[in-house]
This record gives structure tokens, sequence and C-alpha cells, in this order.
């Protein structure tokens, strides 16, 4: 369905369903870890594409168990590779649901920066002639005082 205008409200019981299921998620994967980008930086890589070579690879070490040194352990690889399939399974719909939240969470900012951005407006042009307003239009133009000075560049140094 092509983006349009987003109207929508969550409930807080809907709210709270949603934060119990992530809390739900983390509990049923209690084994789940974060790493340090340099342990990332250190770890063989395996993404999605990978997971037929390594089920490639288990079949062959189930098939030939003889090839296999002692103390190889197959059944902890089997475990892994498993668990690497339904782990890559369930990465590919929660980021399906991230970049969902993510897309709806610009779109919905962008409504919210454009209706911001008119009453801003409104706020300045009645700040000439209404007492009090020029506060807030003060406390509203802080916004692009802050933007502006992130993107405009360095000057040289001669």
């Amino acid at each position: 369905m092509p983006y349009q205008n987003i109207d929508a409200v969550i409930s807080p019981a809907d709210l709270q369903a949603v934060r119990d299921a992530f809390a739900t998620i983390s509990q049923k994967l209690p084994f789940l870890v974060t790493l340090t980008a340099e342990e990332r930086r250190r770890l063989f890589k395996s993404g999605p594409d990978s997971l037929s070579f390594v089920e490639n690879a288990l079949a062959a070490a189930k098939n030939n168990p003889e090839i296999l040194p002692a103390s190889f352990d197959n059944a902890g690889f089997k475990k892994d590779v498993e668990l690497f399939a339904l782990l890559t399974d369930l990465n590919t719909r929660a980021a399906s649901v991230a970049s969902q939240l993510d897309d709806t969470r610009l779109a919905v900012g962008s409504e919210a920066m454009q209706a911001a951005s008119l009453v801003y407006k409104y706020v300045q042009a009645g700040a000439k002639t209404t007492p009090g307003l020029k506060p807030v239009a003060d406390q509203l133009g802080e916004r692009f005082k802050r933007a502006g000075k992130q993107t405009k560049s360095p000057k040289p140094s001669v």
C-alpha cells in the first residue's frame, strides 16, 4: 500500500501489549548477547547467505562422521546450526517490523514537523501583535538555531 497521511492512535492497552511482547521476546531468548565493536570485528562473519553453507556442512558431518576428529563436537555443531537457522528467521521477521516502525516513525515525524513549522510561522506572525508570544516564538526558533549550527561547515583557518 502506498504511503498516505497516517492518522492513527495507539491505545494505552495496545501500547502495553506491544511492550509486553518485546519483554516476552527478551524473556524467551535469555541467551541473547550484546557484542562490542571489537567482538563483532573478530567474529567469523555469518549472515543469512551463510545458512545454506552451514546446513550443508552439517549434512556432510552427519553423513561422514569418520572424517571428523574425535574432538569435533558434532552434537554442539548441530545445535549451533539449528539455533542459527531459527535466529536467522526471527531476525528477518524482526528486521521487517523494525523497518516498518522506522519508516512509519519517519513519515509521522515528517507530518508532525510540517504542522509544527506552520504553527511556528503563525506564532512568529502573532508575536508581532500579541503580547506574550515572543518568548514562545524564541523557544520554537531554538530548534532551527541548533540545526543551523550542525549543518554549517567549519571555516578554514588561514
